[in-house]
C-alpha cells in the first residue's frame, strides 16, 4: 500500500493513491499530514505535533485531537483497511507516530535529491548531466510550500525549502554559465534578483552575464544599485566576491571571457551517484569515509592578491612563506554506500577546475592578523570624498543655510537615496517659508514674537544643523563619530564580525587557510583569530555544546543529528533536520562554516 502513495508538499498539498487522487480533509488534518511528511520517516511525539499545528493556542486535550485527525489520515491513506485491522501506513510506537512510506514518495526528498545529485556531477566535471539533474529537480517546484500553515516550525521548514530551492536556481545558472549561455540568461536572472533582492551569489551571475554579452556598462549598473540597496537598507558592502568581480570588469579582465565550449571526446562512462539515503549509526571501531574537501582555485601568481593589485602591504614581491593543499579528486560512489553529499560552493562561487597548488601568500596572512578595524571600501576615492564634503560644507555656510537643501539633494542624487531626498526637501521648505515670511511681511510693521521665533529657528536649521549634516555625510567621518558612541563590547563585536568576514574570504580564495590557519577550529592549538567561527561538520561535541541561541536540547540533537546522518550542507539542512525554530538560526548563520568533512590523510607504507 504505501509504495503506491505520493505526497506533494512543493506547492499545494495533494496525495494521490496509484493515479488516484485522495482527499486530505480539512486544514488541521492536512497539517498534522505535513508534520509526519518532514520527519522523513522518523516518528514524531504527539507533543511535537501539538506545538507545530497549534503554535499559539493549543487545544486542551490536544493529544486527543492529533488522534482524531490521525485516525481520519489512516481512513484517507488505508481506505481498504478494515476497522479491526493495525494500521500498516500511520502507526503509533514509542517514540510517536510514524509514517511508513519510501522516501521518495514525497516530490520535496525527490527534490533535494535531485539538487544534491547535480552538485555531486558538477563536482565531478559533467555539466551536461549536472544541469539535466538540476533542472529536472527544478521542475518539481510547484509554488510555495506550505501556504495556509502558520506557527515556527512550518517557517522553519519553508525558509529551508525555498533555500534549497535558492541554491538549485543558482547552481542552474552557474551550470549554464560554465556552457556558454550567457545570452538566454539575463532576462531569468533579472527575474530571479527581483525575486531574491540580497542574494549576492545571483548578482554575481547577472553581473557576469551581462559582461559575457558584451554589456559591460549594464554589469557596473548592476553592482552599483546592489551596492546601493545594501548601504540603504543595511549600512554594509558588498561581498569581497562581489567587488572582485566589480574590478575585474573595470579592468576588462580577458578571464570573465565566456569558456569556450568544443565538442570534447567522449568521457568514460561514470555511473550516477547513488540516492543519499540516512546512513547506520557508526560504531566504535569503524566509521563512515568523509567527503573530500572542496576543489582547489588556481593559484595566483607571486605577488598578486585576488584583484590583480599587488599585495595588500602595497609590495609587489613574491610571497617568502607559502602553505598549500592539493585539490581533492571528485566524489564518486562507493560500493559499500552512497557517495559524499557535496556542501554547496562557498560564496564567489563555482567550484573551481583542478589545478595546481594553491598557496597562501605570507603577507597576506599577515595584513588580516591586524586589528580589523579599517572602514569598508568605499565606490569613490577618498579624495573625492574630502573634496565633496569641503565644497558642500563650504556652500552651506557662505550662503548662511539658504543652499543646504540643494548640496543635500546633489546628495542624494549621487547616492541615490530616497533618505536624503527627503532632508532636501524638508531643508527647501524651511528656506521657501522664511523667503515667503519675508516677502509677505509689510516693512512697517515690526516683525512677532512668534515670527521671530521661526525664523530664528528655521534659519539655524539651515544653517548650523545643515553644516553638520553635509560634514557627517562623509562615510569616513561617520564612522570615527558613530565610534566615540560605541561601548567597549560593541567595537569588540564590530571587530569579530570583520574578522569572521577576512576568514570567509581567506577559505573562498585560498582552500589551504583552512589547515594551515584552523579556520573555523576552536578546539585546536592555532594563532590566527577567526572571530569565533565554528565548522559544524568538524569539531568535536564539545564545541557543539556552546553553540550560541540554542537550547541544551538542541545542541545535543545538532551533535546526535551529526553523528547518525552525516555532516550538514547548509544552514537550511541543519535547521531542517533538527526542527530549529528561525530565531535560533538567525544567531547561526554569522558564526557557523559548512564545509565537507577533511579526506583523511595518506598513509604512506
Amino acid at each position: 500500500m504505501s509504495e503506491a502513495l505520493r505526497f506533494e508538499i512543493l506547492g499545494p498539498q495533494r496525495a494521490w493513491y496509484a493515479d488516484r487522487p485522495l482527499d486530505l480533509g480539512p486544514g488541521k488534518q492536512r497539517a498534522v499530514l505535513a508534520v509526519l511528511l518532514l520527519a522523513g520517516g522518523r516518528p514524531v511525539p504527539t507533543g511535537q505535533i501539538v506545538d507545530a499545528v497549534w503554535p499559539e493556542e493549543p487545544p486542551a486535550n490536544g493529544p486527543n485531537v492529533v488522534q482524531k485527525y490521525v485516525a481520519g489520515l489512516r481512513r484517507v491513506l488505508e481506505p481498504d483497511r478494515s476497522p479491526r485491522t493495525p494500521a500498516q501506513v500511520l502507526t503509533l510506537t514509542d517514540a510517536g507516530y510514524l509514517l511508513r512510506i519510501p522516501p521518495e514518495a514525497v516530490d520535496a526528498v525527490r527534490f533535494e535529491r535531485g539538487v544534491r545529485r547535480a552538485r555531486q556531477w558538477q563536482a565531478a566535471g559533467r555539466t551536461e548531466d549536472a544541469l539535466a539533474e538540476v533542472t529536472g529537480a527544478l521542475e518539481r517546484w510547484q509554488g510555495e510550500p506550505f501556504t495556509g500553515f502558520t506557527g515556527a516550525y512550518f517557517d522553519a521548514a519553508r525558509h529551508r525549502l525555498v533555500e534549497l530551492r535558492a541554491v538549485a536556481l543558482e547552481t542552474r545558472t552557474e551550470l549554464e554559465l560554465a556552457s556558454g549561455r550567457h545570452g538566454e540568461l539575463v532576462g531569468r536572472l533579472v527575474e530571479l534578483v527581483a525575486e531574491f533582492p540580497v542574494r549576492e551569489r545571483l548578482r554575481h551571475q547577472l553581473m557576469l552575464a551581462l559582461h559575457r554579452g558584451g554589456r559591460q556598462a549594464e554589469a557596473l549598473a548592476a553592482y552599483r544599485d546592489f551596492a546601493d540597496l545594501l548601504r540603504e537598507e543595511y549600512g554594509i558592502e558588498p561581498g569581497e566576491a562581489l567587488q572582485d568581480l566589480h574590478r575585474r570588469i573595470l579592468r576588462s579582465d580577458p578571464t570573465l571571457t565566456a569558456p569556450a565550449t568544443p565538442d570534447s571526446p567522449a568521457s568514460p562512462a561514470v555511473p550516477a551517484p547513488s540516492e543519499p539515503t540516512a546512513p547506520p549509526a557508526p560504531s566504535v571501531t569503524q566509521r563512515s569515509p568523509a567527503p573530500p574537501a572542496p576543489e582547489a582555485v588556481p593559484a595566483p601568481r607571486a605577488g598578486d592578491t585576488p584583484d590583480g593589485t599587488g599585495l595588500p602591504d602595497g609590495s609587489t614581491s613574491a610571497a617568502p612563506e607559502a602553505v598549500a593543499v592539493r585539490p581533492a579528486p571528485a566524489p564518486t560512489p562507493s560500493a559499500t554506500g552512497p557517495a559524499p553529499a557535496v556542501a554547496p560552493a562557498a560564496p564567489g562561487w563555482a567550484p573551481g577546475p583542478a589545478g595546481p597548488l594553491t598557496p597562501v601568500p605570507h603577507a597576506l596572512l599577515v595584513a588580516m592578523n591586524q586589528p580589523a578595524d579599517a572602514p569598508a571600501e568605499r565606490r569613490a576615492p577618498g579624495w573625492v570624498r574630502l573634496a565633496a564634503t569641503l565644497a558642500g560644507t563650504a556652500t552651506v555656510l557662505v550662503s548662511f543655510g539658504s543652499l543646504t537643501w540643494a548640496v543635500v539633494l546633489g546628495y542624494a542624487l549621487w547616492r541615490r537615496s530616497w533618505r536624503l531626498a527627503l532632508a532636501g526637501i524638508g531643508y527647501f521648505l524651511l528656506v521657501f517659508s522664511v523667503f515667503v515670511l519675508a516677502v509677505t511681511s509689510p516693512e512697517t510693521e515690526e516683525v512677532s514674537d512668534g515670527e521671530a521665533i521661526f525664523l530664528i529657528v528655521a534659519m539655524g536649521t539651515c544653517w548650523l544643523l545643515g553644516t553638520a549634516h553635509v560634514v557627517l555625510l562623509n562615510p569616513t567621518l561617520w564612522a570615527a563619530v558613530g565610534g566615540l558612541f560605541w561601548t567597549g563590547r560593541q567595537r569588540t563585536d564590530e571587530q569579530r564580525r570583520l574578522r569572521r568576514e577576512q576568514a570567509r574570504y581567506l577559505l573562498h580564495h585560498y582552500p589551504a587557510a583552512r589547515v594551515e590557519l584552523r579556520v573555523g577550529r576552536p578546539d585546536l592549538l592555532r594563532t590566527y583569530d577567526d572571530g569565533g567561527l565554528v565548522d559544524v561538520n568538524a569539531v568535536p561535541d564539545a564545541v557543539l555544546a556552546t553553540l550560541p541561541g540554542l537550547t541544551v536540547d538542541q545542541r545535543r540533537q545538532v551533535a546526535v543529528d551529526r553523528w547518525l546522518r552525516g555532516p550538514y550542507l547548509s544552514l537550511e539542512e541543519l535547521a531542517g533536520r533538527c526542527h530549529l525554530p528561525p530565531a535560533a538560526t538567525e544567531t547561526l548563520r554569522d558564526v557557523l562554516l559548512f564545509l565537507p568533512p577533511e579526506p583523511p590523510p595518506v598513509r604512506h607504507s
